[in-house]
């Protein structure tokens, strides 16, 4: 199916950029309104014809957790409903160009905090080749952990970055227009006695012979038109020259005020730079976000826009060139480009070290592909704290504004300022919270679908379940805090958007109930549904078909391999999930955990005990119901069979979880 063009909606993005609804966005939408009909109509069914009054301590539940899952699925399919593919143009084939004297400053921000210098340096080294004018990129490492050995890398780099073939070249033309400045000003400075000594002779010539008349007129003449060229720069005087002396003053201010800028430029010439926030005992440090509100407020930087990488992701040459362009619209009116309302754009993550078979299910096309781009179509694209790009002004201004909002509540948090800022401090998952700010305020956001960094996964159990269950806190956290259903500013479709993310992390309860079914009725004979006959299969089966056909609709184009590993980890974390929300919601102190960056080694069945409780209690349910059939005391063998398919499928989601726990790096 060929792409729809939606060019009426994609000025509301970006300039220089065009917006396609995604293909088989038609198909999709076709298959999920049948998919929504006939899960409503087997809803009904359930409802009002297959509860079993007998049980209802489990066909309630049963049938809660359909519900939920239904309106997750509705919303689900709104996500997708108008996804966009940005087609964008490179900063350099911006048609009409955009002068390269006119590319804003950037600053790149390397987040780290106790991480193996080599890791960092690799990121930092990547960022400095970025294609981008020297003089206008600057790389920070951001070093939350105050380490020595990161100061003496980022010095160690710094000199070699002052050594390397391009900055030598621009430093070299930088000191020849400085000894050229310079030259020209010794030049004025010799000139200025005869000026003063024509200026002299001038006002003494009318009582002279006539003899000099000529000599007169010419002298006349020649300082008129020397006082009649336009001054080399017209701002450093705003009042008019009258004499020879005035000029040459003006001149010879305008060019000291050039020396002095070009050697604060020779000076300003090394890209590299490290940052180290005090921390003061007592007082909250924010992680993350606060160690980037630092380098924002502290006045140590200062980059129209922030490209924000975590210390592992590693960026392509052409990252900037890539991203850049979204921010300028060109207006015909005025024939040049004028900024816009973009806040941030946000580019795919992906990793370098990922083994073969993705045992933890790092991978997140289904996320970083048809859910970002489901969500840019309702201008609610998610941060996701690296491999993106923000506006500074817009991270100030939102900072700003929520720093007096908390001010007003607390006065003590004044000692916070340089922290509170742009990035939000509310949440352990700052990335989200942020967006969601931006958004609220008015600013306008953009994924961009190419994968621009790369960096390193977990890989080992222990650390992934650290960084789930960090995103699990944080976005519940959220909100708790933030509720976007209520959040002043946001659109209807944004708030449907954060809350579908926030609604999506409440499912463990839900699958807790669907792999508990099918083990209390081996044992018990138990059914939370009235009946399993033909009225179930015409209600059932329909839905429950169409329902997997929407779903590959969706995530068409997405290896298999990785839509089953995803569906796997959505079904096996749900301790994880009933963890995360029963933190939240207790008020336990949640801390934000850095991601290791380096293999745990070790086995881990010990963290996924529940799931194993879970998958040895359905073996021995399915070896029951055999046994009982085997000696011809099973009753209702179609309901152990449907029951038994139910199980073998909750075996194999469960599977890949356990198998990640005893997991072993190839030797």
């Amino acid at each position: 199916m060929s792409s729809v063009s939606i060019s009426d909606n994609s000025s509301k993005f970006s300039g220089n950029s065009r917006s396609l609804l995604k293909k088989r966005t038609l198909l999709f939408r076709y298959l999920a309104e049948i998919n929504l009909i006939f899960g409503i109509w087997y809803l009904q069914w359930r409802v009002t014809h297959s509860i079993n009054f007998d049980a209802l301590w489990i066909s309630i539940p049963l049938l809660i957790a359909e519900i939920y899952s239904y309106f997750g699925g509705v919303m689900f399919v709104i996500g997708l409903w108008r996804p966009l593919v940005r087609q964008v143009k490179s900063l350099d084939q911006m048609t009409p160009p955009l002068p390269r004297s006119d590319w804003p400053t950037v600053d790149v921000f390397v987040t780290c905090y106790n991480e193996p210098p080599k890791i960092v340096e690799e990121t930092a080294k990547a960022a400095l080749v970025m294609d981008y004018p020297p003089t206008k990129l600057r790389v920070y490492v951001l070093d939350d952990g105050n380490s020595a050995d990161m100061r003496a890398m980022t010095e160690r780099l710094c000199i070699e970055d002052l050594q390397s073939p391009q900055l030598q070249q621009e430093a070299n033309r930088i000191d020849a227009e400085h000894s050229s400045l310079l030259q020209r000003l010794k030049e004025l400075e010799n000139l200025t006695p005869n000026t003063q000594g024509a200026e002299q002779w001038l006002q003494t010539s009318s009582s002279e012979p006539v003899v000099n008349q000529l000599a007169t007129e010419f002298v006349q003449s020649l300082r008129q038109f020397i006082l009649w060229l336009p001054p080399t720069h017209q701002s450093i005087s705003d009042s008019p020259v009258e004499t020879l002396r005035d000029r040459l003053t003006t001149e010879r201010k305008a060019l000291e005020e050039t020396i002095r800028k070009k050697e604060l430029e020779l000076l300003e010439l090394s890209r590299f730079r490290y940052i180290a926030r005090p921390k003061t005992p007592g007082v909250a440090h924010h992680a993350k976000a606060g160690n980037i509100n630092y380098a924002i407020f502290s006045g140590q930087t200062a980059g129209n826009f922030i490209v924000t990488l975590d210390a592992d992701h590693i960026p392509k040459q052409n990252f900037l060139k890539r991203v850049v362009p979204y921010f300028y619209t060109y207006n015909l009116s005025t024939g040049r480009y004028d900024q816009n309302q973009i806040a941030f754009v946000q580019t795919r993550q992906d990793f370098y070290n990922i083994p073969p078979g993705d045992p933890f299910g790092h991978r997140a096309n289904l996320f970083y592909g048809p859910l970002q781009q489901g969500k840019d179509g309702m201008n609610a694209a998610f941060y996701t704290g690296t491999n993106a790009i923000l506006r500074r002004e817009a991270l100030v201004s939102v900072g700003l504004q929520n720093f007096a909002d908390e001010f007003a509540k607390d006065e003590k948090r004044l000692d916070e300022f340089d922290l509170v800022g742009g990035v939000s401090s509310n949440s352990i998952t700052e990335d989200m919270n942020t967006a969601m700010r931006l958004h609220s305020a008015g600013w306008k956001s953009i994924y961009h679908n190419e994968l621009l960094a790369e960096g390193l996964a977990p890989d080992d159990l222990s650390s992934t379940l650290k960084q789930r269950l960090r995103w699990a806190q944080g976005t519940i956290q959220v909100l708790v805090r933030e509720n976007p259903l209520t959040k002043s500013g946001l659109t209807f479709w944004q708030r449907l958007q954060y809350f579908k993310t926030m609604y999506s992390y409440f499912s463990g309860f839900a699958t807790l109930v669907f792999i508990s079914c099918p083990i209390i009725y081996f044992f018990t004979d138990i059914v939370p549904v009235k009946t399993y006959g033909s009225d179930f299969a015409i209600h059932f089966f329909p839905a429950f078909i169409i329902n997997r056909l929407t779903f590959l609709a969706a995530t068409w184009g997405i290896p298999a391999t990785e839509v089953w590993r995803s569906e796997q980890y959505a079904i096996a974390l749900f301790p994880l999930l009933i963890q995360a929300v029963w933190s939240v919601f207790t008020g336990q102190k949640l801390n934000f955990q850095v991601t290791p960056k380096q293999r745990q080694s070790g086995i881990y069945l010990r963290l996924v005990w529940p799931q194993l409780v879970i998958f040895i209690l359905t073996i021995l349910g399915i070896l029951w119901s055999l046994y009982r059939f085997a000696i011809g005391h099973l009753n209702n063998p179609l309901v152990h069979l449907l029951n038994g398919a139910w199980a073998i499928y909750n075996l194999l989601l469960l599977s890949a979880i356990i198998r990640a726990s005893v997991w072993q790096p190839p030797k």
